[in-house]
C-alpha cells in the first residue's frame, strides 16, 4: 500500500515519524512496517528505510518480508555477501517464497552471472501465477547477455499476459531494431494492433519502423493513427514532423513541431527543427529566432550551437560565427565538433594559429579523421613549422598506413629540411600508392618540386 497525503492511509507513517522525533517506541504490526519501508524506498530515503527495518525486526524478528527488505538494502549498498548469507537463511525457512529467488537472481546479476540469474528466475516461475514481473526480469538478463532473440521472447510473454505493458513493448522493439529486423517488427506491431487498435505507443513505434525503411507515406499514416488514438501524444507530432521534413514539406513540419510547443514545455529539439525548416524555406529571420531560442532553452545541446554557427558561416558573417562557437566552447570545451568548426571559421578569417590550435585540440580529444590530420598539418606548413608538421603526419600515418596524401606531404617536408633519405623514401612510397596525388609536391612545396632529385624520382617512377 502506498501512503497518500490526502487520506488516513498515512497515519502509520505520521506515527512512525513522530516516534523518531520523540524516541518513544510505539508498536506497529509487520504490514505497517512493510508499507512504511516501501514508502521510504520509493522516495529514495535509504537512511529512514534502514531505521524502519531495524525497528520492524526488533518488534517482529521472525518476519521474512522485513528481512527481505534488509536484503534489498544490502544489495543496494553492494554488500552482496551479507545479502547472500541472509537469503540462504530465509530460503531454509521458506523455500517457496518467490521474492527470495528474485533477490538471489539480483545478486547473481550484480556479479555479472546473468545465466545463473536466469536459471533462478525460471525456477521462481514455478512458484507463482503472477509471472509478468519475472518474465520481464528474465528478458532484462538476456539483454545483459546480448541474447536479443531470447530477450524478445520473454518480453513478448509479458505482453501476452498484460497487453498494456508498454515497457515490454518498447523492449521488444529495441530487440527487433538491434537485430536489424525492421520488417519483422512491422509484422509484429501490425498483429499487436489487430488486438489493440487504439494503442498510440504501438502506432508510434510502427511509424518509426517505416521511417527507418524510408517508407515515409506509411510512416505518416502510422503517426496519424497514433494522434487519432491520443491527440496529446507529443512524440507522434515530433516524429510526424521529421517525416514531413524528409518529404520537403517544411511548412507542414513546422505546424507539427509547433503543436508540441503548445501541448508541453518547449523542447530544444522542436525549436531546432523549426529553425531548420525556416532556413530551408529561406525565412532567415525566423530561422535565427528559433536557433536563438534553442540555445537559450538548452545550452548543452550541441546541435543548437552548431546550427546557429553554421547559419552565420553560410552567410559569410564569420565574426558572428566565431562569437557563437566560442560561446559553445566555453560551455563544453570537450566537444570535438565545436573545435573543428572553430578551426574552419578561424581559417576563413586567416587566423591560422588559432585554426591550427583548434585542429590540435580535436585530435587530442580523439578525432582521428584523416581530414583533421591533413588540415592541421597543412596549417603548420603554412605557419613555417615543418618539424611539428612532420610529427603530426607521422602520427597520422600510424592510423592511415600507406596513405599517399600523407606520404607526399612527409616527402616534401623532409626534402625541405634536407633529409634526402627520408624524403626519397616517402616520395617513392607516395608514388607507388597513388601517383595521382603527386601534385601535392608542387602545390605545397613549390621549391622542392624544382629540386633535380625530386624531378628525377618522379620521372623514374
Amino acid at each position: 500500500m502506498e501512503f497518500s497525503h490526502n487520506d488516513n492511509n498515512n497515519l502509520p507513517l505520521t506515527k512512525f515519524e513522530s516516534m523518531l522525533k520523540t524516541n518513544h517506541v510505539l508498536f506497529f504490526d509487520s504490514e505497517e512496517f512493510e508499507n512504511i519501508i516501501h514508502h521510504y524506498l520509493n522516495q529514495g530515503k535509504i537512511a529512514l528505510s534502514k531505521k524502519a527495518i531495524k525497528l520492524g525486526l526488533d518488534q517482529h524478528p521472525t518476519s521474512i518480508n522485513l528481512k527481505l527488505f534488509k536484503v534489498e538494502i544490502y544489495i543496494f549498498e553492494d554488500k552482496l555477501d551479507e545479502a547472500d548469507i541472509l537469503l540462504n537463511q530465509l530460503y531454509n525457512l521458506d523455500p517457496n517464497n518467490e521474492e527470495i529467488y528474485i533477490q538471489k537472481a539480483n545478486i547473481f546479476s550484480k556479479k555479472d552471472n546473468h545465466e545463473q540469474a536466469i536459471d533462478v528466475l525460471k525456477n521462481a516461475l514455478k512458484l507463482t501465477d503472477d509471472v509478468v514481473d519475472l518474465y520481464s526480469l528474465i528478458g532484462m538478463e538476456y539483454l545483459f547477455l546480448d541474447q536479443f532473440e531470447n530477450a524478445k521472447t520473454y518480453f513478448m510473454k509479458c505482453l501476452e499476459v498484460d497487453i498494456n505493458d508498454y515497457s515490454a513493448l518498447y523492449n521488444i522493439i529495441y530487440c527487433f531494431e538491434f537485430l536489424n529486423q525492421n520488417e519483422e517488427a512491422i509484422s509484429y506491431l501490425n498483429t499487436f494492433l489487430d488486438k489493440n487498435p487504439y494503442c498510440e505507443v504501438a502506432w508510434h513505434q510502427l511509424g518509426k519502423q517505416y521511417f527507418a525503411l524510408k517508407d515515409y507515406n506509411k510512416a505518416l499514416t502510422s503517426y496519424d493513427f497514433a494522434i487519432i488514438s491520443d491527440d496529446t501524444f507529443v512524440g507522434a507530432y515530433l516524429e510526424r514532423g521529421k517525416v514531413l521534413e524528409q518529404l520537403k514539406l517544411y511548412q507542414d513540419a513546422i505546424e507539427n513541431y509547433t503543436i508540441t510547443l503548445k501541448l508541453d514545455e518547449p523542447t530544444s529539439f522542436a525549436l531546432l527543427r523549426i529553425g531548420c525548416c525556416y532556413e530551408k524555406l529561406e525565412n532567415f529571420e525566423l530561422a535565427l529566432q528559433y536557433y536563438d531560442r534553442t540555445v537559450h532553452e538548452d545550452p548543452q545541446l550541441d546541435k543548437g550551437w552548431i546550427a546557429i554557427t553554421k547559419f552565420h558561416n553560410k552567410k559569410g558573417d564569420y565574426q558572428k560565427a566565431l562569437f557563437f562557437i566560442n560561446k559553445a566552447i566555453n560551455i563544453d570545451s570537450e566537444n570535438i565538433a565545436y573545435w573543428k568548426l572553430y578551426s574552419q571559421i578561424n581559417q576563413r578569417l586567416k587566423f591560422y594559429e588559432e585554426a591550427e590550435r583548434g585542429y590540435k585540440k580535436a585530435i587530442e580529444l580523439g578525432n582521428y579523421e584523416l581530414k583533421t590530420w591533413l588540415s592541421r598539418g597543412d596549417l603548420l606548413i603554412k605557419l613555417g613549422e615543418p618539424k611539428t608538421a612532420i610529427l603530426n603526419f607521422e602520427q597520422a600515418i600510424e592510423f592511415y598506413p600507406d596513405n599517399a596524401e600523407l606520404e607526399y606531404r612527409l616527402a616534401g617536408l623532409y626534402f625541405t629540411l634536407k633529409d634526402f633519405d627520408k624524403g626519397t623514401f616517402y616520395l617513392k612510397n607516395g608514388f607507388k600508392h597513388n601517383e595521382d596525388y603527386s601534385f601535392i609536391i608542387e602545390e605545397l612545396f613549390p621549391r622542392v618540386s624544382k629540386d633535380q632529385l625530386v624531378k628525377k624520382i618522379l620521372k623514374q617512377n
